[in-house]
């Protein structure tokens, strides 16, 4: 008794408490990322996360069968596993327990057997929000859109306690706060997540009745340049990751694509803009065909005479590329630049592409012709957003962003195209809708003035253009009396005879504008 309470207190001590003391890691909460109201879009929950130090455990054949048995594991290969970290002091066994399995694991009284607390995240809209908030590693680390983004932002700072531990790994009482644990910031972005919602129903809907390949759709806000929407089909459920798969992508802005005639809004507003050109000038389009060098440039129909409006309305690509030429090759090139098409937007999503805008010196004849209805450039959707964006802005480029509040990058507002210039090109777009004789009209909404572009491309492959598989799209502005929102839907490669924008994404345009406008409050314009 002398011999242990009194010549070897010291040391006894010593060995107790270096079995029983522990620094534990205090894992800090991530931050909530949240649309533009505070509904949460993407929250971190509790968790428990089983560990074992090889040195500590005995390890027998019973004591592991009660773990796997537990976990419903292989217990021949957890055995082998502790085994193999026998000289370790530190192996994980499984992350994120139930809470249920957690609580009969601490129960199991196995020394050198743990439970940490950890956290897991959770996406509550799915597949609703998939690619643009993005998702976790296991570990609380961003991997894809926002949360990689931010992930800086968004990341706390652990603590650690200095702490005294029974035989079961409970906490008996905490000696020492070494370090404060700090909990990340809160992301509060531009989306609303009922314009979210709205939108993504709309474009499943059209992708999946043309039994198209994929889609994507924007929704931007005029007037302070905020994202109110991106969607994209197909799509995956962040909560249920398997392997990789091309649903992972946030197609609006890293996939690139030839636009088509959504081109022509610019084509002309450059016309407009050279001042040699206004919207009753008359153009010859017959016989419906025009050679340039060697190609020819067709329209679906001899349309004859048409004035600029009615080419836009008739999407005359003789008509375009008849102006275009007639003008100098960086007229035209100017204008698409200086509305955002070549490089990428200030939004900052990780994986952003700029597109593609040829430039040549001097201009082949034909080249410029194709790029004046929409060939020969690639853009993003929400490059083509941002660029009806201008000109429902009076010419006013404003940097879009996904962050509440307006713009966070060092881009500021800018007036890119004459005032007079965008607002007539406003008032042609509204033809295009309105008119009997425009391509868009299934794009109206009721109570609204529109304006707005059907797009039909064909779509390239290794050999050149398919003969049979086609891209449309639709943007379009509203309500036209006083412009706030921009509304951009892509459908890639439909199936069956059906695959001009008009037909496939004006639709689905048509809905989700109508139904933001009404969430959001905006007073109709349209009298009749």
């Amino acid at each position: 008794m002398v011999d242990l309470t009194v010549l070897q207190k010291k040391f006894l001590r010593q060995q107790g408490e270096s079995r029983s003391k522990r620094v534990l890691n205090i894992p800090a909460l991530r931050g909530t990322i949240e649309d533009r109201n505070h509904r949460s879009l993407a929250i971190s929950s509790p968790v428990s996360s089983l560990w074992v130090n090889p040195q500590e455990f005995m390890l027998t054949h019973e004591n592991v069968n009660k773990i796997a048995t537990l976990l419903r594991m292989p217990e021949a290969h957890l055995y082998q596993q502790i085994e193999i970290h026998k000289k370790k002091s530190f192996m994980y066994i499984k992350r994120e327990l139930p809470p249920d399995i957690a609580a009969a694991v601490s129960t199991l009284g196995l020394s050198g057997l743990y439970l940490q607390q950890e956290y897991k995240r959770f996406y509550p809209d799915g597949e609703v929000t998939a690619q643009l908030v993005g998702y976790t590693n296991i570990d609380g680390r961003g991997q894809e859109g926002m949360e990689l983004a931010y992930n800086h932002w968004l990341t706390g700072h652990d603590g650690k306690q200095l702490v005294v531990q029974d035989l079961r790994g409970n906490v008996v009482s905490v000696l020492d706060d070494m370090e404060p644990q700090q909990s990340g910031h809160t992301l509060t972005l531009s989306i609303d997540r009922k314009i979210q919602f709205l939108a993504y129903q709309a474009l499943k809907e059209a992708v999946t009745h043309y039994q198209a390949k994929s889609g994507s759709a924007v929704v931007l806000d005029i007037e302070t340049g905020e994202i109110l929407a991106m969607v994209n089909q197909p799509s995956f459920n962040p909560n249920d990751r398997g392997a990789y798969h091309e649903g992972y992508r946030n197609r609006s802005v890293t996939d690139t694509f030839e636009p088509g005639s959504t081109m022509k809004a610019f084509s002309i507003m450059s016309a407009l803009d050279s001042q040699q050109y206004t919207p009753n000038t008359l153009i010859d389009t017959a016989p419906g065909w025009w050679r340039v060098g060697k190609n020819w440039v067709r329209d679906e129909l001899n349309y004859k005479t048409l004035t600029v409006t009615g080419v836009l309305q008739k999407s005359s690509n003789v008509g375009v590329a008849k102006m275009t030429l007639s003008l100098p090759g960086d007229q035209f090139w100017g204008m698409l630049q200086r509305v955002g098409f070549g490089q990428p937007t200030s939004s900052g999503f990780p994986g952003e592409q700029g597109g593609y805008l040829i430039h040549q010196s001097p201009w082949n004849p034909f080249a410029l012709a194709t790029l004046a209805f929409g060939y020969g450039i690639s853009v993003t959707t929400l490059q083509l957003a941002q660029a009806y964006a201008v000109i429902a802005n009076h010419g006013v480029k404003v940097p879009v962003t996904l962050l509440k509040g307006g713009n966070h990058s060092n881009e500021q507002p800018e007036q890119v195209i004459d005032k007079d210039v965008a607002d007539q090109m406003l008032t042609m777009l509204e033809a295009v809708i309105g008119g009997d004789e425009g391509t868009g009209g299934q794009a109206r909404v009721q109570g609204y003035r529109v304006a707005g572009k059907t797009g039909t491309a064909r779509m390239a492959g290794p050999g050149g253009y398919y003969k049979h598989r086609y891209r449309g799209s639709f943007v379009g502005i509203a309500p036209v009396s006083h412009p706030r929102l921009v509304v951009a839907v892509v459908v890639m490669d439909p199936q069956g005879s059906a695959y001009y924008g008009g037909l496939i994404a004006a639709p689905a345009f048509s809905k989700i504008m109508g139904g933001a406008l009404q969430m959001l409050n905006i007073p109709p314009d349209r009298v009749s």
